[in-house]
Formats: C-alpha cells, structure tokens, sequence
C-alpha cells in the first residue's frame, strides 16, 4: 500500500512538472510573438504609406469625353439634348457658310486683268465669256454689268449696284439662324436654371427641412444647363463673328471690283 501511494505521489510530481513547463513554454512563445509584433509592426505600416500614394497615381483617371458624358447626363437629358442640338445645328451651318464664303472668294485682280484682255480682243461677248467661267459673286456682277453694256455706262452702274444687293443676301444666307441659336441656347441653359430651382425648392418643401443634401441635385442641374447653354453660345459666336469677317471682305472686294470694271468700261468706250 505504501509502494502504491509513493509511485502516485511521483506520478503527480512528474504531470504537474510537465504541465508547468507547457505553460511556461506557452507564455515564452507569446511573449516572442508579441515582440515579433512589435518589431515587424512599423516596418509594415512604412510599406503601407509608401504603396499607398502609388495606388492613388496608378488609378485610372476619367477621360474628358467621360467628364463630359457624366455632367451631360447630371445636367438632365431633356434642357441639355436641346441646348446639343443648337449647337449641332449651329455648326452644320456655319461649317457650310464657311465653305461656301471659301469657295466665293475671287482674286479680283486677275478678274480684272482677264477681263481687260478680252475686252480688247474679242469685245464684251469675250469678257462675258470669261466671267461665266469663274466662280463667285464678283464674276456675276461683272456678267450682269457687261450685259447692260450696250445700253451706257449709267444703265451698268445700275445693274451692278442692283445684281450686288442679290449676292449680298446669297452670302449672308443662313446667318439669322445662327443668331437664333446663339441667343437661344442661353436662353434654355437659363430656363433649365430656373426648374432645377423649384425643383430644390419643392423637395425643401415636401422635407420640410433644409439639408444640403436634399437642395444639391436640383442646383447642379440649373448650373450645368446654364454652363451648357452659355459655352454652346460661345462656340456659335466665334463661327459667326468669322463670318461676319468673312462676307465684310467679300462685299468690299466686290465694291472695289465693281468701281473698277465701271472705269474699265468707260476707258473702253472712249477708246473706240
């Protein structure tokens, strides 16, 4: 009895030996995690500052077609497609002025000088045939001003100052209606201001409370359809002020041009 209660009591001494070298064992492993912690812990956070910053850059930034896009779509489709298609319109039109003011300039002295030669050499049934032959508005005044040559240099000035007056308004065609779309496009992006208003206005009354959250969605619309409107009328101003330019330039060469081929004719006159 006694052997047995002796080999228990070492039993006992051996398990608590042993469980007591696990905890200690546990605690150091704890202790050497925790250290490993802390050492590793600021190396870590320095790698997350540096990644951090090259994350931001290597983001993909919004084209501007797609900056546009978006603000198009936040302005609303109804104000914003109408103040496009102003300007769409706009520029059809002036594209089209613009190739045709190109195409209607003449060089008035070559004109002239051409016109002088076959004068003199195969008289006005010559020159008249050389003005068919080029293209724009000096040339058809100086065809409507050698057909009334017979008929005295009074008689030409007249048709000259008349058939001028006809492509004066063939080269101002289409011009009313880009006034119209530079005038209305603001006048839309304004209108538009003026919903998104009550728009906000209306949603503060429904709430009955003010929040910036709840009035932000109707001033952006009356912003952006106001920013739409005004650059669409921009645009349209600088095509039609160079147009304007334009038909000034091709009207004073044609003045010039006319007052020359009168001199020409009555020079041609007396020299028979």
């Amino acid at each position: 009895m006694k052997k047995l209660l002796t080999l228990l009591m070492l039993a006992g001494v051996f398990t608590f030996s042993a469980t007591a070298q696990e905890f200690s064992d546990t605690d150091t492993t704890a202790a050497d995690t925790a250290q490993a912690e802390e050492v590793y812990e600021e190396p870590v956070e320095e790698i997350a500052e540096i990644v951090a910053p090259i994350e931001e850059e290597a983001a993909p930034s919004k084209g501007f077609h797609q900056v546009v896009k978006e603000q198009f779509i936040d302005g609303g489709p109804t104000f914003m497609g109408i103040v496009l298609a102003c300007l769409i319109l706009g520029l059809a039109i002036a594209i089209e002025r613009i190739i045709h003011l190109n195409m209607a300039s003449t060089n008035t002295k070559k004109l002239l000088t051409d016109v002088e030669d076959a004068l003199n050499a195969g008289g006005a049934d010559a020159a008249k045939e050389v003005c068919r032959n080029t293209r724009g508005p000096v040339a058809s005044i100086f065809t409507q001003g050698l057909m009334r040559m017979s008929e005295g240099v009074e008689m030409v000035e007249k048709s000259i100052i008349a058939y001028g007056s006809v492509e004066m308004g063939k080269l101002e065609r289409g011009m009313i209606w880009i006034s119209l779309f530079i005038s209305l496009a603001p006048m839309l992006g304004f209108m538009g201001t003026v919903i998104g208003m009550i728009e906000a206005f209306d949603a503060i009354a429904e709430a009955g409370d003010v929040s910036p959250a709840l009035v932000a969605s109707g001033i952006k619309v009356a912003l952006l359809t106001t920013v739409g409107g005004l650059i669409v009328a921009v645009i349209l101003q600088l095509f039609y002020n160079y147009l304007v330019s334009k038909v000034d330039s091709i009207v004073n060469s044609m003045e010039d041009a006319s007052i020359s081929l009168v001199d020409l004719l009555v020079k041609h006159n007396l020299s028979k």
